[in-house]
């Protein structure tokens, strides 16, 4: 039987964020397998209570006896966040770079797990030999330390995974994109490239960090009272132009945010943030003249419990702002945090705040490849076949086309759970389905996306609760009035209402024998039925409502 080469997204492909991507090779039924990251999106308001999800890594979790290793591109949460949550199911080492392995330790110390032994570090542009895969990052350009691509060498032939990245040419921290190695290997000739599609729409070039600081040091000349930037704490260049731009306004600079200490923390680890000036603690910046600090903090997206949403409410216990400071977003606004942003920039504007953002001011460029990053990325590369992942639908469909105008002979259009033969085969194409879904963190637990917990949890936060607690006497009468307790109904006229609930209760008891078991079931299913008709027709609301039938 001869030998074949999979690739299977199992996230980051029809959606951005929570990126999982399988490689598999071996005889038909037998592949050894590697897994490149394996990331979180966020939830919104429509699943109350939950906030992380991640793929459902079941189709591997069933084969992870032959799972070589996860291998991590970089550190952000799109590309790491679920590891300490889903490794448990895997138990197999993890490959990481040093910036990314810090990350990757505190995230399973939080959950008081040793992976000592199973995180092994890689040099900048080293190789892991994971037979049948040899896998060498090569050194790219992005929005957070140490973002790799993925040389991954088989029999069959050459995959570049290139994971997010864009064309820097003045990364300010961190080294150029390695287009030299990039081009060696278009050389030796690329069977598939897997490739970033995030700004796929957008024209021209992503843009420098250096110009951003460029600009960023323009803004701050200008401003006379307290500054608040505020960005992704993962952006350590972002960071570093902060430290640079307080500097040479003559300003001290603090950190807000146990993300920004966490990073900051992190990078200086690894040595970089080293010429920078030293922060100050958020107490000691309080008694600094407003002309002459400048505070970076969490909370770009609007976050409720970021530091700028706290700031802002004038709740935060260290960090006070007053009219005529100003804050600049520096940072993209995500698209579906648009109200809350701007609701944020409205309270701001309204308290004669100063508002620098993305919509006036460049004083952002973005992590990923525009148009002409990604010419630069295909010129290198050459590669036989292009698989878009990292983007929407929209954003995948338009790479194809993209890749077809480069004359890339075998575009391959995919969506989680697509298991696409690359070799051996006339040309790639999916031709099977894998398992695939999401599963949500509620509280501690993994839940899958029709779990009961969140379908109650929707039904209360639409319709509201009502309890009927039932007393019942050993001689199967009821024992005085039903005890009856609501939450999150629109009553104005509680007698009223109970009283009406009193009477129905009264009616459908009148119909049921009560102290036979499988009679009082069958009540307590008639009075939920009896019940939320008549909650409907008082107030308009089918409330989540629960019958106790208690024997005393």
């Amino acid at each position: 039987m001869k030998k074949e080469l999979l690739f299977c997204p199992l996230g980051g492909s029809g959606e951005i964020g929570m990126n999982m991507n399988l490689f598999g090779y071996g005889e038909p039924g037998n592949h050894k397998w590697i897994m490149v990251d394996i990331g979180v999106t966020f939830a919104d308001d429509t699943i109350p209570g939950i906030d992380l999800i991640y793929p459902d890594p079941g189709f591997i979790v069933e084969r992870k006896q032959n799972l070589l290793g996860i291998i991590l591109t970089h550190a952000h949460e799109d590309h790491i966040g679920a590891i300490a949550h889903l490794w448990p199911k895997l138990k197999c080492q993890i490959y990481a770079t040093p910036f990314t392995a810090v990350l990757i330790r505190e995230k399973f110390r939080e959950k008081h797990i040793d992976i000592t032994n199973d995180l092994k570090i890689v040099e900048l542009n080293g190789k892991v030999n994971l037979d049948p895969f040899e896998v060498e990052y090569i050194t790219l350009t992005h929005s957070i330390l140490e973002p790799n691509g993925l040389k991954i060498q088989t029999p069959a032939g050459i995959v570049l995974h290139t994971g997010d990245w864009k064309v820097d040419p003045n990364p300010l921290i961190g080294d150029e994109i390695n287009a030299k190695r990039l081009k060696e290997i278009g050389n030796e000739g690329v069977l598939a490239m897997i490739c970033d599609s995030t700004n796929v729409f957008s024209e021209g070039r992503s843009g420098s960090e250096l110009d951003v600081r460029k600009n960023m040091l323009n803004i701050m000349n200008r401003l006379k009272k307290k500054i608040i930037i505020t960005s992704f704490a993962s952006n350590v260049a972002r960071m570093e132009s902060a430290f640079y731009c307080a500097e040479k306004t003559g300003r001290k600079i603090s950190l807000v945010g146990r993300s920004m200490h966490r990073i900051y923390k992190a990078a200086r680890q690894c040595g970089y943030l080293n010429n920078t000036i030293e922060p100050i603690d958020t107490r000691d910046a309080k008694n600094i003249a407003r002309e002459n600090i400048v505070y970076l903090c969490t909370g770009s997206q609007g976050e409720p419990m970021g530091a700028m949403m706290r700031i802002s409410n004038y709740t935060h216990p260290d960090v006070f702002i007053e009219k005529g400071d100003a804050v600049i977003f520096s940072s993209k606004i995500i698209p579906g945090n648009e109200k809350k942003l701007y609701k944020l920039h409205n309270q701001l504007v309204k308290d004669g705040i100063e508002v620098i953002s993305e919509e006036s001011e460049f004083i952002h460029v973005s992590g990923h490849p525009n148009r002409e990053d990604l010419k630069d990325m295909y010129d290198w590369v050459k590669p036989k076949c292009v698989i878009p992942v990292h983007g929407e639908h929209r954003h995948m469909i338009e790479h194809i086309n993209f890749a077809k105008k480069m004359q890339v002979p075998h575009p391959v259009q995919v969506e989680n759970g697509d298991i696409v033969k690359l070799a051996p085969c006339e040309y790639p194409e999916v031709y099977d389905k894998a398992p695939n879904g999401r599963l949500y963190l509620d509280g501690s637990i993994s839940v899958e996306e029709n779990s009961k917990s969140i379908k109650d949890r929707k039904n209360l936060g639409a319709n509201g609760y009502l309890e009927i607690t039932i007393l019942i006497t050993p001689k199967g009468n009821v024992h005085k009035s039903p005890i009856i307790t609501f939450k999150g109904l629109p009553v104005y006229q509680a007698d009223e209402f109970v009283f009406a609930l009193e009477e129905e209760i009264e009616k459908t008891l009148k119909t049921f024998k009560l102290g036979n078991k499988s009679q009082e079931n069958n009540l307590i299913d008639a009075l939920k039925i009896a019940l939320r008709r008549i909650t409907k027709e008082k107030i308009g609301k089918k409330p989540f409502t629960n019958i106790n039938l208690i024997k005393i």
